[in-house]
């Protein structure tokens, strides 16, 4: 990287002229290592689309299970603290020799490294998780140091990450008939139906003491946590999603995503909710409608909290045509998302001239994420429909989903996104960037105006270099 910046600075020095960024941007549009140095050093504004363990490079997570001498499975390569009782497990430490070549295969199992296509990109991508998730445990802090570090050294000033699912116990053996009742209400698209269910069902929840789990969470993991490692200062900002999985039975998704309400609704730290797991997943498709009435109903409790939803990370192939229809819509119309994550299936989206629309004249933003899309959906370039999102006026933001195992970084979001579509001007890049700070989910509007106005004295600190001297 510093070979790199060299040679951007001794070009700058060459052409040394009055010239703007706009006009240096267009004459580096075909060469990458320029691009690179250019995006390197601008500020970027923030991550908005931010997954906390995807983010985390193979290298410290693997580095920490063999210090810690986890168990490995030689076959799968997901590791645990502890022996489990079936599988081919041994300890790193009596790998020995071995070693090395466990090492290089666990990198090509956790992240994309060396990717060859020996199993589907989504697969790849989506079985990763729970490979390195053990390592992670206990271990949030040297997480959230590295992404900080290398937010600032690439110029972000703002990470809104979805950081971990809120822990809780809660015993609802008792509320398991609510999960035939509500997928029963729900094959038959009875709205009323169901949104009576959820208010029965939210009442049981309520006196369950939902709201100890997010009081715990809040304060003596989040907010101790934050403060502790003095996240914010002059250079940085951090936020957090609450998040709930997809996957999961109607019942325990519902509890969940209420808990994560109230988290939000009480804490300046969170920044929303949000929905993961991969959509084309057998009960993400089965449940999808009513996972969106869920949050409409949540809403209905919970109106100050806000929350993006991942929807339309589909293409054609992954899964029916007909099923690429809907997901955008019933995000917006139905659950009334203030944000949409990926949106790739916008094209096949019914009505969508409509629905573009709507989203750009009630401001709400695509967060578009090149490197994830093509490598998990491989959708790029003009099948990517970023120039769809951008004829149409919808807020765009540009964000990197799970840099860690995508091995990129915010740079070279920017770099694809300059090369791919050569009519998108320096000063509408400028514009996103701005988006990630203004269509942020910080609470706090002091801390939002902060972060704008050191936006707009970064930009004049990097835009000085092309001035004439």
């Amino acid at each position: 990287m510093t070979r790199i910046i060299t040679l951007f600075c001794i070009f700058i020095a060459q052409i040394g002229f009055s010239q703007s960024a706009e006009s240096y941007l267009e004459k580096i549009r075909n060469n990458e290592a320029l691009l690179t140095a250019f995006f390197q050093q601008m500020p970027k504004g923030g991550d908005l689309h931010h997954h906390f363990s995807g983010s985390i490079y193979a290298e410290p997570l693997l580095e920490r299970a063999i210090a810690e001498d986890f168990y490995l499975n030689l076959e799968t390569l997901a590791v645990s603290k502890t022996k489990p009782e079936k599988g081919n497990w041994e300890r790193f430490s009596s790998l020995k020799d071995k070693l090395p070549f466990y090492e290089q295969q666990i990198m090509q199992t956790w992240s994309v490294k060396d990717y060859n296509g020996s199993v589907p990109s989504d697969d790849q991508f989506f079985d990763s998780f729970m490979k390195f998730e053990p390592t992670i445990k206990g271990h949030f802090a040297e997480g959230m140091l590295e992404l900080k570090k290398r937010a600032i050294a690439e110029n972000v000033s703002y990470i809104e990450t979805q950081l971990s699912t809120i822990p809780c116990d809660m015993n609802v053996s008792d509320l398991t008939d609510f999960n035939a009742r509500l997928r029963q209400a729900s094959a038959q698209k009875d709205e009323k139906a169901v949104l009576k269910l959820l208010d029965e069902l939210y009442k049981s929840i309520q006196k369950k003491d939902a709201k100890k789990y997010a009081e715990d969470f809040n304060n003596n993991f989040l907010a101790k946590l934050h403060k502790d490692l003095k996240i914010d200062d002059e250079r940085f900002t951090m936020r957090y999603q609450n998040f709930v999985l997809r996957f999961m039975e109607p019942v325990d998704l519902f509890k969940n995503l209420i808990i994560a309400f109230i988290s939000s609704n009480e804490s300046k730290l969170t920044a929303g909710v949000n929905i993961v797991s991969p959509e084309h997943g057998e009960n993400s498709m089965k449940d999808y409608w009513l996972h969106m009435v869920m949050f409409k109903y949540c809403n209905s409790k919970f109106p100050d909290v806000k929350y993006t939803l991942h929807a339309g990370e589909l293409t054609l192939g992954l899964v029916q045509p007909e099923d690429l229809t809907w997901h955008i819509n019933d995000a917006i119309y139905i659950a009334g998302a203030k944000r949409i994550g990926h949106g790739v299936d916008i094209a096949y989206e019914a009505n969508s001239y409509d629905l573009l629309k709507y989203m750009s004249k009630n401001n709400i933003p695509i967060e578009i994420n090149l490197v994830s899309n093509e490598f998990i959906l491989k959708v790029k370039e003009n099948r990517h429909p970023f120039t769809l999102y951008k004829e149409f006026n919808v807020p765009i933001v540009i964000s990197t989903d799970d840099a860690g195992i995508l091995r990129s970084n915010m740079t070279e979001q920017y770099v694809l996104l300059a090369k791919r579509y050569p009519d998108v001007s320096y000063a509408t890049i400028k514009q996103y960037v701005y988006n990630s700070i203004n269509f942020s989910f910080i609470q706090d509007e002091a801390v939002k105006k902060q972060l704008v106005k050191d936006l707009d004295n970064r930009f004049k600190t990097f835009e000085a270099k092309f001035s004439k001297n």
